[in-house]
């Protein structure tokens, strides 16, 4: 047993270390050989600066961060560019994985991706950020036997998520499904033309509030939308921090600030007691 195992591994290795020879012979037609170049090897890499490393050296200074640069990708061309990228977000080529070996694989630009991921989660956020308030506010659907009477009377939407009809979010979810579905059929069709965030809603597409604005105020609206969105995810991480951190409803906490504190009524109290 231990010989045939030597005698295995010696010729494992002796198949391992053993080189094909790298020169070929071709015949032709008549019989004779005739000695082949030796084929070349593989292609060296050869090294240089990455995308990220000739963007940085080309920085610009930035206009949103005062003593800070702003990477050379962003040159002011697009719409609400400030210089805004600290982590070098937009140095990074992208690519959408689901766009692979398609038609549209490198037709639309990294940053319009970026922009597109923007759009998109900005205006979740808005929806979200009135999802905060809007229970505490107008009050909440009412519930039933089958669902439970209490199953929508969680205002803090943290609690009201663990609390609600799975089915309930199930239509949520299919509802978001339908949107991207259709989004990146849009993105399909337009291929190198499309426009990040466009959904077809609005002035270029189903109109119901017939608006029709000039180029100059179509794009001073795109730039409000972007506006918007960028405060609607710094306010909806506020909301969802302070609601989770407190455990009651932003409305509860917002108005219970603004009611005056007992020594306030009495007069010439200006001060709490104690002090």
């Amino acid at each position: 047993m231990k010989f045939t195992a030597t005698l295995c591994a010696a010729l494992i290795g002796s198949a391992v270390a053993f080189t094909a020879p790298t020169m070929t012979f071709s015949v032709k037609k008549g019989g004779k050989g005739k000695k082949a170049a030796a084929k070349k090897g593989p292609a060296k890499i050869t090294g240089g600066p990455s995308p990220s490393a000739i963007a940085w050296a080309n920085s610009v200074p930035s206009k949103a961060l005062p003593y800070t640069r702003a990477p050379a990708t962003l040159d002011g061309s697009m719409l609400g560019d400030y210089g805004f990228d600290p982590l070098g977000f937009s140095t990074t080529p992208v690519g959408p994985w689901f766009f692979k070996n398609t038609r549209i694989e490198g037709q639309i630009g990294d940053l319009t991706w970026y922009r597109e991921a923007e759009l998109i989660h900005g205006r979740i956020a808005q929806l979200a950020a009135l999802g905060f308030v809007a229970p505490g506010l107008f009050g909440t659907f009412p519930g039933n036997e089958w669902t439970g009477l209490d199953a929508y009377s969680f205002t803090n939407p943290i609690d009201a998520f663990g609390n609600v009809p799975k089915l309930a979010l199930l239509q949520i979810f299919l509802f978001m499904t339908f949107l991207e579905v259709r989004r990146i059929n849009i993105i399909f069709e337009e291929g190198p033309n499309y426009q990040a965030g466009d959904l077809r809603i609005g002035q270029t597409g189903y109109n119901p509030f017939g608006l029709n604005y000039t180029p100059e105020e179509y794009e001073e609206k795109r730039l409000q939308e972007l506006k918007h969105c960028r405060l609607a995810m710094v306010g909806f991480f506020g909301l969802w921090a302070q609601a989770l951190a407190s455990g009651v409803s932003v409305v509860e906490q917002v108005g219970a600030g603004l009611v005056a504190p007992e020594y306030a009524s009495k007069a010439g109290y200006f001060l709490p007691q104690g002090i």
